[in-house]
């Protein structure tokens, strides 16, 4: 077969990876939001018990390897009878190690929002806790977008690594239907091609997010 025949034929199944690494990356990236939030807050707002905490779990997961930290999940904790499906070490490996990231890009996008907005809710009554959740936290998503979609879009990317721990994700496939046939450059060139367009469209689609919620003047 041409190169055509050949990748005609074998799009169907890389197509199925591909939902596969999508399902992967939406996944980790809504536990690294649920997560990020609160330990940016922690880092910002916190007392310095928990400053010290949420700055212990930043640092130790953007500060060590994601291979490394999913293969403590998946060969390392059955050790000691805590046993994951390879997706599911996957989701969390990936979801625990965003999360760690996307807690700075919130601790950047809270300190970008200018203090006297803080001290005027204060002065009119509000709590803390209130003003946080309605002064603050509206104009740090606002203000997160573009650095939160380059994370969306590494994380993508990187769930490629899952590989490694027999998740059927779209590299996966692309090396089994590469030993089988041996043509490997033919296949990571569709697979390149497939990671190409899907970071494509989701840059365009964040990119017109982002000039719909623009704060003007920013």
């Amino acid at each position: 077969m041409n190169f055509f025949e050949f990748t005609w034929s074998i799009l169907p199944k890389l197509l199925q990876g591909s939902l596969t690494s999508l399902e992967l990356t939406v996944l980790a990236i809504s536990i690294g939001l649920i997560l990020g939030i609160p330990l940016s807050l922690g880092r910002v707002y916190g007392n310095k018990i928990i400053y010290t905490v949420t700055t212990i779990y930043i640092e130790a997961f953007r500060g060590t390897p994601i291979l490394t930290q999913l293969f403590i999940l998946y060969f390392g904790l059955p050790s000691i009878g805590i046993m994951f499906p390879p997706f599911t070490a996957a989701v969390i490996g990936l979801g625990l190690n965003s999360a760690a990231y996307q807690a700075e890009y919130f601790r950047g996008a809270i300190q970008a929002v200018k203090d006297g907005q803080m001290v005027a809710a204060r002065s009119i009554g509000m709590s803390k806790i209130k003003a946080i959740r309605y002064i603050i936290l509206p104009q740090m998503f606002r203000l997160v977008i573009p650095s939160w979609s380059n994370e969306l879009i590494l994380l993508l990317k990187a769930s490629s690594i899952a590989y490694m721990i027999q998740v059927s994700e779209l590299v996966s496939v692309g090396r089994q239907i590469a030993s089988r046939n041996f043509r490997t450059f033919e296949v990571f060139l569709v697979i390149a091609f497939i990671y190409f367009v899907i970071v494509e469209v989701l840059n365009r689609i964040l990119h017109s997010v982002e000039r719909k919620i623009k704060i003007p003047g920013l």
